[in-house]
């Protein structure tokens, strides 16, 4: 096994985070059926997953840090989307 990188290591962590983050942003948007914003949702959705997909295929335990950030991202972003604010979270279904 070769020797992990830090830096990819970090990078592969804060893609999948963000990649993750983008898929509940672009999930919300189609519950809220708002097309405008699920299309460019999932454009930036791909973009980042391309990232770790290429970044960690060199080496599989780049695939654990791709767990971590994935994590991270869904945590992250369903905390911002359920914020308690009075009102229904955004992309909430409508009543």
């Amino acid at each position: 096994m070769s020797s992990i990188h830090p830096l990819t290591a970090l990078a592969v962590v804060l893609a999948t985070a963000a990649t993750d983050a983008v898929y509940v942003m672009f999930t919300s948007a189609v519950v809220a059926r708002r097309r405008i914003p699920a299309a460019s949702w999932s454009s930036v959705w791909y973009l980042l997953s391309s990232f770790a997909v290429i970044s960690y295929t060199e080496n599989w335990i780049y695939v654990l840090f791709a767990a971590i950030g994935s994590w991270i991202g869904a945590y992250a972003s369903m905390t911002f989307l359920h914020r308690p604010s009075g009102g229904a979270p955004l992309g909430a279904a409508p009543e």
